[in-house]
């Protein structure tokens, strides 16, 4: 048996089993590092046993997935302050005695996407979650992209009309980067209603979906992805896909010459087959490969 987690900064969602219908499912809230761990760790063990092989977190972050550091598995510069410079993977791990593997929450979400969900056929594609703030994760030829930390989606910068949108951004780090301006804090903070309280018809979703769409626009211009999922809080608001699907269009100008994006641009932007199970499905995913890993020598 596997035990799956996918730590998120307000609650940790847990599964311990083999397969997507074969589990059993808990979830806890994120209080301290080490009341958090200890909870996680006894639902694990109390419902695996001896029959546990390992197991795989997707983190909030950022993380560092650097083997050569001295802060591998280590939750790092989070504006969640309790949690900075948290040794969550090592914590885990000494505490259950198995292989685990640590990975960012979106990169989690894409490998459940990957394996069962929206991206079972294809090998390049993208899974941005847009709730809180925004992340994402990058598959290119199969594999997930990580290189110098990991990908930092959420904050690329795109255009921002200042005369039109006279919110300055949220970001603590960068002002108006896209997590600033597009995140559902941002919409909270610029229109005084959190996302799921204004109504389908409201002048925020119009402004939503172009600033995604400008992101949307520079990914599929340098990385060419095959598929865009788009999970997280802010994407429950279903009014929002048809309105970035078509401003992706509109912003690509024709360029990118692609029967997806020009035929059948429903089945390439998005939401998640898994739905709200994409991240801890895909730390399952994880834990397999910790597994393997550990079977075959890596890292010894």
């Amino acid at each position: 048996m596997f035990g799956c987690i996918e730590a998120g900064g307000t609650k940790f969602i847990c599964c311990v089993g083999t397969t997507p219908t074969d589990k059993y499912k808990e979830t806890f809230p994120t209080t301290t590092p080490a009341e958090t761990v200890s909870a996680v760790a006894s639902f694990i063990r109390r419902k695996a046993g001896s029959a546990l092989k390992s197991v795989g977190i997707g983190s909030f972050g950022p993380v560092d997935l650097n083997p050569e550091s001295s802060t591998f598995g280590f939750i790092t510069g989070t504006p969640k302050l309790d949690w900075q410079n948290v040794d969550l993977a090592g914590d885990i791990a000494r505490q259950l005695g198995v292989p685990v593997k640590l990975d960012t929450d979106v990169n989690a979400a894409a490998l459940g996407e990957a394996r069962w969900g929206a991206a079972r056929d294809v090998s390049d594609f993208l899974y941005l979650t847009v709730g809180t703030g925004i992340g994402g994760g990058a598959m290119v030829n199969g594999r997930l992209v990580h290189g110098l930390v990991h990908p930092e989606m959420g904050h690329i910068r795109i255009p921002h009309d200042t005369v039109a949108d006279r919110y300055k951004g949220g970001c603590p780090f960068h002002g108006d980067c896209l997590e600033g301006l597009a995140s559902g804090t941002a919409i909270g903070e610029r229109w005084l209603k959190r996302a799921d309280e204004l109504p389908r018809e409201h002048d925020a979703w119009k402004l939503e979906a172009h600033y995604l769409a400008l992101a949307l626009t520079n990914w599929v211009c340098t990385l060419s992805p095959q598929r865009i999922i788009m999970g997280g809080g802010v994407m429950q608001q279903d009014q929002l896909f048809p309105l970035i699907r078509q401003e992706l269009l509109v912003l690509l100008k024709g360029y990118i010459r692609s029967e997806a994006l020009l035929d059948r641009i429903d089945s390439y932007v998005v939401p998640p087959a898994l739905g709200g199970e994409a991240g801890v499905l895909g730390a399952m995913v994880l834990a397999e490969q910790a597994f393997a890993e550990s079977r075959a020598g890596v890292g010894a």
